[in-house]
């Protein structure tokens, strides 16, 4: 069964993993999909971080859009899967660092990927999107 507008939102706004895909660019070649962190707030823009010079930031600007998929297997089989156009890409703060991190990770964890793994990566971006397309659906128990 689909989800509704306010489930499907819920969702989208808890932290799972997403899958982000972007158009590669490459004829003849599949779209770009990888694992991301990414945040969202009911009615607001998703958003995620990245080097400013990575294959994915390359390829984001060059379409202006990019899918989001996240899913579970438990308690219930669900996903959503948004797509839209870009609305920004500015440097990454570190506001939006250190949110998008403890989003993720327990507060040691985070204290320590910030002190230790962030500054190993170089510059960064935060690119927002505004969700024009969903996807969704409840599955129901397996097994």
């Amino acid at each position: 069964m689909p989800l509704t507008k306010e489930e499907r939102e819920a969702f989208l706004a808890e932290p799972h993993i997403g899958a982000l895909s972007v158009d590669s660019g490459e004829p003849g070649r599949a779209p770009l999909t990888v694992p991301i962190w990414y945040a969202y707030e009911p009615g607001g823009e998703l958003w995620i971080t990245t080097e400013r010079d990575s294959r994915k930031a390359r390829l984001i600007a060059a379409a202006g859009r990019f899918s989001l998929m996240v899913d579970r297997l438990t308690p219930t089989v669900r996903y959503v899967s948004v797509e839209g156009e870009v609305v920004s890409t500015e440097p990454t703060t570190d506001e939006e660092a250190r949110a998008m991190v403890e989003r993720y990770l327990a507060p040691e964890a985070a204290a320590a990927y910030l002190k230790d793994v962030q500054p190993t990566f170089g510059p960064g971006v935060t690119i927002r999107m505004r969700p024009r397309h969903w996807l969704s659906s409840d599955m129901g128990q397996v097994g």
